[in-house]
């Protein structure tokens, strides 16, 4: 058995040693929880980087902070706008119904 992890970036927002340091740390972590050091030698990490072209956020092209940003005002502008606690898919759609 072989633990396979695959970590998807957008390209260039880490350095190499960054994503040296993330597989280690990922690494740690799976060598934690199944209980053997012995478990460190067959852990794999594949970490991807995608070009910023492919990535969307809420249906937008993602233009790094400035993308997250925006959708932080947009998620706050939406939660100004439902009352109570929706808890159901229902509730939330009578809470906030499709814009589009």
């Amino acid at each position: 058995m072989m633990p396979f992890l695959n970590v998807k970036l957008v390209e260039g927002v880490f350095t190499p040693d960054q994503k040296h340091e993330m597989a280690k740390a990922l690494t740690d972590v799976m060598v934690r929880f199944e209980g053997s050091e012995a478990f460190r030698e067959v852990v794999w990490v594949l970490i991807e980087e995608l070009h910023p072209d492919g990535w969307h956020i809420g249906g937008r092209p993602f233009e790094g902070p400035k993308s997250l940003k925006e959708a932080m005002g947009r998620v706050a502008a939406m939660d100004a706008t439902i009352t109570g606690h929706p808890k159901t898919r229902g509730e939330w759609a009578e809470a906030a119904p499709p814009t589009c």
